[in-house]
C-alpha cells in the first residue's frame, strides 16, 4: 500500500511539474561542437525525461542477464522448498492421523527435499512417526536431540516427559517437567507438572513460590491460582497443627481469604483458634461455612468445640446449626445424634425421619436404627431400619479417582493432581439392589416399620389328666403361686412411628389345682439393671401397665 502511493505521488509530481513547464514557455539553444541545436523548454523536459527512463531500462536488462543463474537456482531452489514443506505437513497431518505408512513415506520424502538443520520439525516428524510404528526408543532419541536445540528444547522435552509417564518413571517425568518450568516458566503443562510433583512430596513452600510465578507470568487463570493457593496453605496449615497452633491459624485464615468455601481451611483455622480458647471466632469461621454448605464435619467440630459441655449443650448447639439452615438433611441429622446422645429420643427420632425424607442414605438410616435401640430395643424394627441402610445409597465423602479417603488430603493419592477431592457420593461396585433415595423411598420405609413387640406375663399350662378336657389357656396371676411365661402381643405403631404407652389388660381365671413345680424366673430379654424393666411381682398382674421407654 505505501509502494502504490508513493508511486503516485511520483506521477502526480511528473504532471505537475510539466504542467508548470507549460504554463511558462521558452527557448532553449545548446552549441555544441560547432553545431547549435535549438528546441523549446517543453521539448527538452520531455528529452531529458525519456533519456532517464530509456538508461533506467537498460540497467534493469543488464542486471536481469547479469543476475539470471542465480534467479534461475533461486527459484528451482524454492520450488524444491515448497514441496519440501508440503510433504511436511502431509507428513504431520498423516502421523496425528495415525497412519504410519504415509508418514513413513513423508517423512523421507522430506528428509530428500529439506535439511533438518533448515527445518527442525522434520525432528519432530521422525518422532512422531516412531511412535506410531512403536519404535519408542528411536523416538526418545529424537526428543533427546529436540531438547539439546534451543529452537525446539520445549517440545523436545515435553515429548520426553509424556515418554516418561507412559513408561511409568516418575521421578523421570518429574525432572523433565522441573527442567521445562526453569527453561520456560511460562508453559502451563510445565507448571502444573512441577506443581503436582512438589505437592505430592510435601514441598509446600517451593510449590507457592512456583505458583505465585506463573500467577505472575500469567500462565494459570486468576481464580484457577487463587484456589490452588487455597489448598496449598492448607496443607502446610495442617502439618503445622500439632507444633504451630498460631501459624497454622495464619496459614488457614489466609486459605479461606482465597476461597472462603475451602472446608478443610476453615475446620484447620477452627481448631487452632480452639486451641487458642478463641471460641467466638472459631464459632463465626464455621457458622460462615455452614451457611455457604452444611456439612457433617463441620457439624461435629461445631458441636463439641468444647469438651466439657454436657449432652444438653451439645443438643442446643445442634439446634442452633439447624436454624440457620432449616429443612437441610445434615443440619436435621447433627440434631438427631446430639438427641440421641441426650437421651431426647422422641426429637431425635422426628429430625432423623425428617432428614430421611429430605435424603435417604445409608449413615441416617443406621442413625435410625441406633435410636430404635436406644428407645425401644425392639430387634425386628431395628433389623427394618439397617434393612433400609443396605438398600440406600451410600452417605458423602471425601472422593477422587474412585477412591474414598475419611480426611481430606490436598493431593490425589491415584494420579497426585492438586485439589482432587470432592465431597460427593462415592461410586463402588454395587452388590445388591439399591433404591433411589426420593420422598417416597423415604416415606415407605417409614409407613412399613413393624409394630413394637410388647411382653407380659401369662401362667405355663398344666399338663392334662386323663379323664380332664384340655382348656385353652389365658392369662393367669396367683400372687403366691403362679408360673410365669412369656406371651408377645403386637401393637400396632402410631403415624409417626411414636411408641405410646399401652396398658394390657389380662382377664384373671381361677388357677387349676396342680403339685407344686419350682418358680420360673421371667425373663424380658433385657438385664435385670436396665431401667427399662421393673419388678412388678409384687402387684396383680391384670392391673400392671408396661410402658417402653
Amino acid at each position: 500500500m505505501i509502494r502504490i502511493l508513493f508511486y503516485v505521488l511520483i506521477v502526480l509530481a511528473l504532471g505537475a511539474g510539466f504542467a508548470w513547464l507549460a504554463d511558462r514557455p521558452g527557448e532553449l539553444s545548446l552549441i555544441w561542437q560547432g553545431s547549435r541545436v535549438e528546441m523549446s523548454l517543453m521539448v527538452a523536459a520531455t528529452l531529458l525525461a525519456s533519456l532517464i527512463a530509456a538508461v533506467l531500462i537498460v540497467i534493469w536488462l543488464i542486471r536481469i542477464v547479469w543476475l539470471s543463474p542465480h534467479s534461475i537456482s533461486r527459484y528451482f531452489r524454492a520450488r524444491k522448498r515448497d514441496r519440501g514443506y508440503q510433504a511436511l505437513s502431509t507428513g504431520l497431518i498423516a502421523a496425528g492421523a495415525g497412519d504410519s505408512a504415509l508418514a513413513r513415506k513423508m517423512t523421507a520424502r522430506t528428509r530428500g527435499l529439506l535439511s533438518s538443520d533448515q527445518e527442525p520439525l522434520i525432528h519432530l516428524l521422525e518422532a512422531q512417526t516412531a511412535l506410531i510404528e512403536g519404535k519408542y526408543d528411536d523416538a526418545r532419541k529424537k526428543f533427546e536431540l529436540m531438547a539439546d536445540d534451543p529452537e525446539t528444547r520445549e517440545l523436545g522435552l515435553r515429548g520426553l516427559y509424556l515418554e516418561a509417564k507412559r513408561l511409568g518413571a516418575n521421578e523421570a517425568a518429574r525432572q523433565f517437567a522441573e527442567r521445562a518450568a526453569d527453561k520456560a516458566p511460562h508453559l502451563p503443562w510445565a507448571t502444573l507438572a512441577a506443581l503436582d510433583y512438589r505437592s505430592q512430596t510435601g514441598q509446600w513452600d517451593e510449590a507457592i513460590r512456583l505458583l505465585d510465578q506463573s500467577r505472575a507470568s500469567h500462565v494459570i487463570d486468576r481464580k484457577e491460582a487463587d484456589r490452588k493457593k487455597a489448598v496449598l496453605l492448607t496443607a502446610r496449615a495442617t502439618e503445622k497443627l500439632e507444633a504451630d497452633p498460631k501459624g497454622a491459624r495464619d496459614d488457614a485464615l489466609a486459605a479461606l481469604k482465597l476461597a472462603d468455601d475451602l472446608v478443610p481451611a476453615g475446620l484447620i483455622a477452627a481448631k487452632a483458634l480452639f486451641r487458642e480458647d478463641n471460641l467466638r471466632k472459631a464459632a463465626s469461621i464455621l457458622e460462615k461455612l455452614w451457611k455457604q454448605e452444611p456439612h457433617p464435619e463441620i457439624a461435629r467440630l461445631y458441636v463439641r468445640a468444647r469438651s466439657g459441655d454436657s449432652a444438653l449443650d451439645r443438643l442446643k448447639r445442634a439446634s442452633k446449626l439447624e436454624a440457620l439452615r432449616p429443612n437441610n438433611a445434615v443440619a436435621l441429622a447433627a440434631v438427631a445424634e446430639s438427641a440421641l446422645e441426650a437421651r431426647e429420643l422422641s426429637l431425635a427420632r422426628a429430625k432423623a425421619e425428617a432428614a430421611a425424607r429430605i435424603q435417604p442414605n445409608e449413615g441416617i438410616f443406621l442413625l435410625l436404627a441406633d435410636i430404635e435401640e436406644a428407645d425401644t430395643g425392639d430387634d425386628g424394627r431395628i433389623r427394618h431400619w439397617m434393612n433400609q441402610a443396605l438398600k440406600s445409597p451410600r452417605d458423602p465423602a471425601w472422593t477422587v479417582d474412585g477412591v474414598t479417603s475419611p480426611e481430606w488430603l490436598p493431593v490425589s493419592p491415584v494420579s497426585g493432581r492438586l485439589d482432587a477431592f470432592e465431597w460427593k457420593q462415592p461410586v463402588g461396585q454395587i452388590a445388591g439392589p439399591v433404591e433411589e433415595g426420593t420422598l417416597e423411598a423415604a416415606d415407605a420405609a417409614i409407613r412399613s416399620l413393624p409394630p413394637v413387640a410388647v411382653t407380659h406375663q401369662r401362667a405355663e399350662p398344666e399338663p392334662q389328666h386323663a379323664e380332664t378336657p384340655a382348656k385353652p389357656k389365658h392369662v393367669i396371676e396367683t400372687p403366691e403361686k403362679a408360673e410365669e411365661v412369656v406371651e408377645t402381643t403386637a401393637v400396632p405403631a402410631p403415624s409417626e412411628s411414636v411408641i405410646v404407652p399401652e396398658p394390657v389388660k389380662v382377664e384373671k381365671k381361677p388357677a387349676p389345682a396342680r403339685t407344686e413345680e419350682p418358680v420360673v424366673e421371667p425373663f424380658f430379654g433385657r438385664p435385670p439393671d436396665d431401667p427399662g424393666v421393673r419388678d412388678d411381682s409384687d402387684k396383680p398382674l391384670a392391673k400392671a401397665s408396661f410402658r417402653l421407654f
